[in-house]
C-alpha cells in the first residue's frame, strides 16, 4: 500500500518486516477494509468525501506530524506550477481541504501556492471508479489574501466616558471629532475605535484605518452590531470582516470580476451525480406541437381536429422537471469553496448562499449564473405540506406529489359515490391528523378506511394539501392570464387563452393538475349520485387551486366567479385542453 510521504514509508516498512507473517496479514486486511469502506460509503453528495476514522495502517499520529501539509492526505508532486508544489491526494484515507486548517502546516501549504495555481480538492464522485477518479479544482488566492488581510487593532480611550453605550467596550471615545479620531489611528493599519457623532448627537460612528486613510461608518444596534447587512456579535468581528472584505475587494477587484467567467460547475459531483439521476414525469413535447388552434364556429371541436394527442397524458416518459435553486444566505463553519467558481469564500459570517432543498454553496453573485438544476436532498425535506410542489416531487422522484396520487386513489377506490364528495368537509382534527401522517410517514402513510372510513376527511387533507402549497398549482406569476382568459365571452378564444396558460405552467404544476382535472372528470361521471356537477366542484377547487399574489381580499371576492369558471373549463373541457 502506498503512503503519503517517504518518511512514513520507510518506518512502517520496518515494522511490518519485523512484524509475524500473520500481523502482516493483518496490516494488509486492513488496507484492505480501508479501501471497502471508502468505496461503500463513498462521499457526500456535493462529493466531498465522508470521514473514515482513525488511518487503519497503524501509522503513529506523530509521524502523520511530520508531514506538513502531507497530514491531511496530500502528497507533493514533482511537477510545478509558478514554483509552487501542485497537491495530488495520497493514498491514505483523504480528508476534506477544510481539514488542512487543523495544522498549521498544512495552513502553510495553501497560502504558499501562487495566486492562479489551482489545488485539487480531496472530492470522489459518487459510482466512480477510484482509478479513474479525476478530482475538481479548487482556487486557493483568495484565501491566501484572506490570510494577508490586516487584523483588527483596538484602540481604548484612557478615561472613563459616563456616556459609553453598555454595549461598547473602552473603543468608545465619546463625542471627538474625524480630525481627532484621525490622530488616534494614524498609522496603524486595522485600528478602530467608536466615536459619538458630533453632526448627529445620539448616534455612532466606526472610525476604521484602512489603505492609509480612516473610514467612517454609521454604526447599528439592535442586539447586534452593524453597518450593512451583516450582523455581529461583537465590533472585534465586525471589523475583522471588514478589513478582510476591504483587502480583497482592493487587492483583486479585477479578479473577483472575472472569477465566474471560467466556472467548474459542469464538473463537481453535484452536477455528475444529477445527470445521472433519471426522474420519471410526463413529457409535455414542445409547444408547437400541443398549440390548439380552435375553429370559428359554436361548437368545441374534437380533439383529433386540434391536432391533439388523445393518449399523450397516459404515455410516460424519461425527462427532467427543472428547478431553480433556494438559495439562502448562509454562514460556513470553517473555509468552504463556491461550487461554481471554485473560489473561495471569504469573511467571517454570511460568506455566500447555500441552496436549502440541495446544499449547493456558491457565492452570491454566482448565484445568479447557477442552471435550474438544483435535485432536492430528501434529508432536508422537513415536511410533505406546506413543501414547493417540484421541490417535493424531484426530492421524491415521482411525477406528482404523493399526497394527490395516494388520496385520489383512496377516493376513486370507495368515495366517487359518496353525496356531496369536497362540499361536505371532514372533521378537522381527522384531516390533521392525515396531514401528520404524511409529513412523519410520507408515502408510508395509512389512509386505509380501516383507519379513517369517512372518506370525506381524505378529501379534505387533499383540499388541505393543495391550499397550502407555497406557490399554487396555478402559479401566482400566471394568475392574472387565467382570469384574463376567463374574462373573454368568445368561448373559442376563452378556451384557446386557457390552454396557453396551462402551457406556461412548470412541468410538475402542470401534471399535478392534470392528474386532478382527469379525477374530478371522473368525479362528475358520478353526479347523480354524489351530485357533485363541474360547476359545483368549479366552486370548491377555484381557491384553492389559484390565487392572487398580493392577496388582496376584494380582488379574491371579485375575482371568485372567475376562479370558479376556470376549473368548470378545465373539468369539461379535459380531454381537449390535456
Amino acid at each position: 500500500m502506498r503512503l503519503g510521504c517517504c518518511c512514513i514509508h520507510r518506518k512502517y516498512a520496518s515494522r511490518t518486516s519485523a512484524a509475524p507473517q500473520g500481523h502482516k496479514r493483518g496490516l494488509a486486511e486492513a488496507a484492505r477494509e480501508t479501501a471497502r469502506d471508502q468505496s461503500r460509503r463513498g462521499p457526500c453528495r456535493r462529493g466531498w468525501p465522508l470521514p473514515l476514522g482513525p488511518c487503519k495502517t497503524g501509522v503513529e499520529k506523530r509521524d502523520h506530524e511530520r508531514c506538513g501539509a502531507r497530514t491531511a492526505g496530500f502528497r507533493t508532486c514533482p511537477s510545478r506550477m509558478d514554483g509552487a508544489p501542485q497537491l495530488h491526494p495520497s493514498s491514505h484515507d483523504p480528508m476534506p481541504i477544510s481539514a488542512m486548517w487543523e495544522s498549521k502546516r498544512g495552513r502553510n501549504a495553501l497560502a504558499a501556492m501562487s495566486p492562479f495555481h489551482r489545488c485539487p480538492a480531496a472530492v470522489t464522485l459518487l459510482g466512480a471508479d477510484p482509478e479513474e477518479y479525476q478530482p475538481p479544482i479548487w482556487k486557493s488566492y483568495l484565501y491566501q489574501l484572506q490570510q494577508e488581510a490586516p487584523r483588527p487593532k483596538r484602540i481604548t480611550c484612557s478615561q472613563e466616558m459616563e456616556s459609553r453605550p453598555k454595549y461598547y467596550g473602552r473603543e468608545f471615545h465619546g463625542m471627538i471629532s474625524r480630525e481627532r479620531a484621525d490622530e488616534l489611528l494614524e498609522g496603524a493599519e486595522g485600528a478602530y475605535l467608536i466615536r459619538e457623532s458630533q453632526r448627529q448627537p445620539g448616534t455612532h460612528t466606526l472610525a476604521l484605518r484602512f489603505g492609509n486613510q480612516t473610514l467612517n461608518y454609521r454604526l447599528f444596534y439592535d442586539g447586534k452590531h452593524f453597518v450593512g447587512e451583516k450582523r455581529f456579535e461583537s465590533i472585534h468581528d465586525l471589523v475583522t470582516d471588514a478589513l478582510i472584505t476591504l483587502y480583497i475587494e482592493t487587492k483583486a477587484a479585477e479578479y473577483i470580476a472575472k472569477m465566474t467567467t471560467n466556472p467548474i460547475y459542469e464538473h463537481v459531483g453535484y452536477t455528475s451525480q444529477r445527470r445521472n439521476r433519471v426522474t420519471r414525469q410526463l413529457c409535455r413535447g414542445p409547444p408547437q406541437s400541443r398549440k390548439v388552434t380552435f375553429q370559428q364556429d359554436n361548437k368545441i371541436p374534437s380533439p383529433s381536429s386540434l391536432g391533439l394527442r388523445p393518449t399523450a397524458r397516459d404515455q410516460e416518459k424519461h425527462c427532467s422537471y427543472e428547478k431553480a435553486h433556494n438559495f439562502k444566505t448562509h454562514t460556513f463553519r470553517g473555509p468552504h469553496w463556491c461550487e461554481y467558481c471554485a473560489n473561495f469564500m471569504w469573511g467571517l459570517i454570511a460568506q455566500g448562499l447555500r441552496c436549502t432543498d440541495c446544499g449547493l454553496n456558491v457565492h452570491k453573485q454566482c448565484s445568479k449564473l447557477v442552471p435550474y438544476d438544483c435535485q432536492p436532498d430528501l434529508r432536508r425535506i422537513k415536511k410533505v405540506f406546506s413543501c414547493d410542489l417540484t421541490t417535493l416531487v424531484k426530492a421524491h422522484n415521482t411525477q406528482r406529489p404523493m399526497v394527490v396520487d395516494m388520496c385520489i386513489r383512496e377516493i376513486e377506490r370507495r368515495g366517487l359515490q359518496s353525496e356531496g364528495l369536497y362540499r361536505v368537509s371532514g372533521f378537522t382534527e381527522h384531516i390533521e391528523d392525515v396531514k401528520l401522517a404524511f409529513d412523519r410517514d410520507g408515502d408510508k402513510a395509512d389512509i386505509s378506511e380501516d383507519v379513517y372510513p369517512d372518506i370525506n376527511i381524505i378529501a379534505g387533507a387533499l383540499k388541505l394539501y393543495l391550499r397550502d402549497l407555497p406557490i399554487p398549482v396555478i402559479t401566482y406569476d400566471l394568475y392574472s392570464k387565467f382570469i384574463q382568459g376567463a374574462k373573454i365571452s368568445n368561448p373559442d378564444a376563452r378556451l384557446e387563452a386557457i390552454h396557453d396558460g396551462l402551457l406556461m405552467l412548470p412541468p410538475a404544476h402542470y401534471e399535478t393538475l392534470r392528474y386532478l382535472i382527469t379525477h374530478l372528470k371522473r368525479v362528475t361521471m358520478y353526479e347523480k349520485e354524489n351530485l357533485m356537477n363541474a360547476e359545483n366542484l368549479g366552486i370548491v377547487f377555484g381557491p384553492t387551486l389559484m390565487q392572487p399574489p398580493d392577496q388582496n381580499t376584494l380582488a379574491t371576492l371579485n375575482d371568485m366567479r372567475y376562479q370558479k369558471l376556470i376549473v368548470q373549463i378545465l373539468i369539461e373541457n379535459e380531454d381537449i385542453l390535456f
